[in-house]
């Protein structure tokens, strides 16, 4: 079956759980979840609120809630595996999901997906990642917690160049999120289980179809890095997403991921299709939902000498000086962002790297 196939079979969801993804949707959630013992629970504005009314889940209306979106196949897969990753489309929106058990009780986590692709401004972001839409070839890199945005920012960035360019765009992720529509480009969109077996698999054959640019939706373990890298390398632009904590250790991440004799060729290698990394953070803001601050690093001659010598560590303070190569660090956006009076020096703390530093450039 492939993916398109999977996203548009219709599944009989349950009156229950049919009202949870109607409460979601209504009171602008970000995810549902579903677990035996507490209420169904939504995360707005990055806080847990239980759905109001709604009694602790049993065993038996959780089973009946998530194996209503499930597929006769995918219910299989999941007693057999006891996890199963997936996605599907309702009420104009599309859905994430995360199944499996805890405590031998089904459970699922739902993240809710808007079916317009948001664009890089409506974001928030800076103008200068369309920067990275441009070249014909080079690596980007976009880290960041777990749901705090990276894979909409992806998508942004490439239906930035659907729009803009005539290229062959293949994404690879796992489970396929945003649905592209072929606009000036041709999108291939390819799900890890159902369109491929593995993100490595999928990007040793990549090359074979006529890309221009490509999507890694997570770039989990060494074998998918090096082949990133590689596709970069042979004139492709390539995009993914990483669990990093800046775009200073994005690098050392990478790294770190092999083994030492192979550093030195991955630091080098690196430093040569390096076009940009994001890390991002979405901050609550003062007025009521969240608001995106993006540390940029572009890969500018002073960081790829950098990435090539080993000196990493040094990569933060060419950020905070080089603002005229459109590099913008994380504690300078949340001072902007307090000093407008859009989120609150608390919240900016939670997320600065040095607090001291940021009291000081808002006081």
């Amino acid at each position: 079956m492939t993916s398109s196939t999977a996203t548009t079979i219709e599944r009989t969801l349950s009156p229950h759980m049919t009202a949870l993804i109607d409460y979601a949707i209504a009171h602008g959630a970000s995810d549902l979840h579903l677990i035996v013992g507490v209420p169904p629970v939504v995360r707005r504005d990055g806080k847990l609120l239980a759905i109001a009314n709604e009694p602790p889940l049993t065993d038996a209306s959780a089973q009946e809630a998530i194996t209503s979106i499930l597929l006769p196949e995918q219910q299989r897969e999941l007693l057999t595996t006891r996890e199963l990753d997936f996605s599907f489309g309702f009420r104009d929106m599309r859905f994430r999901v995360n199944a499996y058990f805890e405590r031998s009780q089904l459970a699922a986590s739902l993240r809710l997906i808007p079916s317009k692709i948001p664009s890089l401004s409506g974001l928030g972001l800076p103008a200068v990642l369309e920067r990275f839409t441009v070249p014909s070839q080079g690596f980007v890199i976009i880290t960041g917690p777990t749901g705090h945005g990276k894979s909409t920012t992806l998508a942004a960035l490439i239906q930035h160049i659907n729009e803009t360019r005539s290229e062959h765009i293949v994404t690879i992720e796992d489970p396929i999120e945003y649905l592209f529509q072929h606009n000036r480009s041709m999108v291939s969109q390819r799900e890890v289980g159902s369109d491929t077996k593995t993100f490595g698999a999928a990007l040793r054959s990549v090359l074979r179809e006529d890309p221009n640019v490509i999507l890694v939706g997570e770039m989990r373990d060494t074998e998918t890095m090096e082949a990133a890298l590689t596709a970069a390398e042979t004139g492709h632009l390539v995009f993914a997403t990483l669990h990093a904590n800046s775009a200073g250790q994005t690098a050392d991440r990478i790294v770190d991921s092999f083994p030492p004799h192979q550093q030195s060729q991955i630091r080098l290698q690196l430093a040569n299709v390096l076009l940009g990394v994001v890390s991002q953070r979405l901050i609550p803001k003062a007025a009521g939902g969240r608001i995106a601050a993006a540390e940029i690093l572009t890969a500018s001659e002073a960081v790829r000498s950098l990435i090539r010598e080993g000196k990493t560590h040094q990569i933060d303070n060419v950020i905070k000086t080089s603002a005229s190569d459109g590099m913008i660090s994380l504690d300078r956006v949340l001072a902007e962002l307090v000093s407008k009076g859009e989120v609150t020096l608390d919240d900016a703390l939670v997320w600065a790297s040095d607090p001291k530093q940021l009291k000081m450039s808002v006081y």
